[in-house]
């Protein structure tokens, strides 16, 4: 059988060959790690060394890739993530083995749920160690990769140095293809230590499969739609991760479909746009017209706890879901599940769609929407909370990232922030928000990047204050400060009467950043614009704590 479709393997000079023959002294498997990401186009590794893995971190010394070294594995992970999120690239991390390792799961649970093509490289103990013998070594593991394979994507596992630019390539791969996702490698101690005679790595193949959607099942979906007298589309993060929101407007305006974007979504769709219905999906309003719709258009989301107003959206119209994830498709509505990229599906879609008429009634309808959920929210006493958000979006320059931790004030953001924001609402999980802006500024120097957490997530990230300033990266950390866990002293207030656990004493947060070499400031709602506008505009690290207790809009799940 021929195979006249393949690359063609080029061909070495004899100045290459001679080099191939003859590769430089001194190098060792951890050379192989670092010129095989050079080799895949990684030019930034994020990570924290440890005794087993210190072959890996010699060999960067040798290299020309940017190392972001974080004090804690879990905001190395977070950092890597955010690098991720906002490059589409892959983000390596390096680990050491054991607690060092697992200090990165929650990080890297995070990375999962939200789709970020993270590269964990971790080492483990020496390979006389392997094989289920309890031989003591320190860091050792029973099994070390049964704690990864239930959080990442794929687990690639190298017992020899000729094994080590495959195995990193297939998970380069990996995390690429859709759904991106986390994938981990383990190398041990001795693999990454020996010396090797083996060539330098050059070029490596690690080409992302196409995830394509059937044609049968877009020509149905293009039928449904073209002739549907109300419908709309639920956009999610599926659609960021792609980058399709062109093709999504395209697609919403050939239909005159309004659109809502899930918390993970935002951005996949413009604002301010006739058919926009922002992100108000914990509001009922949005989820009454969403349930009234005769076709319904998810693209990129699976409809989870969130984006689903907690399991309370019951559409009575047709569901069409376009999902690169497999394990979501169709898991909370039953629909016409079409298992393909969101980018590739809507291309799909829009060839195949015929326009509709409706453009008045469809913006009308959106306006109708937001008028309501404004109305409602104007009922509640949320003046300071509205306040605080418009300070904070008005002193943040337009294309400047933000990363928000699990605190009230992102919670308000998941539906009213206008525009893009990253938050650690994947997994749920404290202290996402200051080392992602940390890993997101390492991607591009040239912008400020604004973290906001309270003052319990705070606490988690208090010494990636040192990062920020040993790197001099570009990023305000406005921390609001409210004595406590403050969205759960609300749902414990909710449901017991009072509360447990939730009171904090936390330090000065403004000497604590001096300290660090880190300029900080303490704001009022009053000065929050002005104060953080400052912040942000100044080179380098700096913090603008809020004493503020903010509370939450409230729920319309619970009726």
């Amino acid at each position: 059988m021929t195979h006249d479709h393949h690359h063609e393997i080029p061909r070495y000079t004899p100045e290459q060959t001679e080099l191939a023959l003859n590769p430089p002294a001194g190098r060792n498997g951890g050379d192989l790690v670092v010129e095989t990401l050079h080799g895949l186009g990684a030019t930034t590794v994020f990570g924290l060394p440890g005794q087993h893995a210190l072959g890996m971190f010699d060999a960067l010394r040798r290299s020309d890739l940017d190392y972001i070294g974080l004090r804690v594995e879990n905001n190395a992970g977070f950092a890597a993530d955010a690098y991720g999120r906002v490059t589409g690239e892959v983000a390596p991390l390096l680990l050491s083995t054991g607690p060092g390792a697992l200090t990165s799961l929650a990080a890297l649970q995070e990375a999962a749920a939200a789709s970020s093509p993270v590269l964990a490289i971790s080492s483990q103990i020496p390979s006389a160690g392997l094989g289920g013998g309890r031989h003591g070594y320190l860091h050792e593991l029973r099994d070390q990769q049964a704690s990864f394979r239930d959080i990442v994507k794929s687990v690639h596992l190298v017992r020899t140095a000729s094994q080590i630019p495959s195995a990193i390539a297939a998970a380069w791969e990996s995390a690429l293809t859709a759904p991106h996702g986390p994938v981990w490698v383990e190398i041990p101690q001795d693999i990454l230590l020996k010396e090797t005679t083996l060539p330098l790595v050059t070029a490596v193949d690690a080409t992302p499969r196409e995830l394509l959607p059937r044609p049968e099942l877009i020509a149905v979906a293009a039928h449904a739609l073209s002739h549907a007298r109300r419908p709309v589309i639920i956009a999610g993060g599926g659609v960021v991760r792609a980058d399709a929101a062109g093709k999504l407007r395209a697609l919403a305006e050939k239909l005159n479909a309004p659109v809502v974007t899930t918390f993970g979504g935002k951005g996949a769709f413009p604002w301010e746009h006739p058919l926009s219905l922002q992100s108000w999906l914990e509001d009922r309003h949005t989820t009454d017209f969403l349930e009234d719709a005769d076709v319904v258009l998810v693209v990129g989301s699976g409809l989870g706890e969130l984006s689903s107003n907690y399991y309370t959206f019951r559409p009575r119209g047709r569901v069409i879901q376009i999902e690169a994830d497999l394990g979501k498709l169709e898991s909370n509505v039953p629909a016409l599940g079409i298992h393909a990229d969101a980018r590739e599906a809507l291309s799909a879609l829009l060839e195949s769609v015929t326009g509709r008429e409706g453009a008045e009634a469809a913006r009308d309808a959106v306006r109708t929407v937001l008028e309501k959920v404004r109305a409602r929210l104007d009922a509640q006493d949320l003046a300071l909370e509205q306040r605080v958000l418009a300070s904070v979006r008005e002193a943040l320059p337009a294309t400047a990232p933000s990363f928000w931790d699990m605190t009230i004030l992102a919670y308000w953001a998941w539906s009213a922030w206008p525009g893009p924001m990253h938050s650690g609402q994947g997994a749920g999980g404290l202290g996402y928000g200051f080392p992602a802006a940390i890993g997101a500024a390492a991607a591009d120097v040239t912008k400020p990047v604004l973290a906001v957490s309270g003052d319990g997530g705070a606490m988690y990230s208090i010494a990636e204050l040192a990062t920020a300033r040993q790197y001099d990266l570009p990023v305000t950390w406005l921390i609001v400060d409210d004595g406590g866990y403050g969205i759960l002293r609300e749902y414990m207030t909710d449901a017991f009467g009072e509360t447990t656990g939730t009171e904090l004493a936390r330090p000065d947060f403004v000497a604590l950043a001096e300290s660090f070499g880190v300029p900080a400031v303490r704001t009022s709602p009053e000065t929050l614009r002005e104060d953080l506008s400052k912040a942000l505009a100044a080179p380098g690290p700096s913090v603008v704590v809020l004493p503020a207790l903010l509370k939450l809009f409230a729920p319309t799940h619970l009726a």
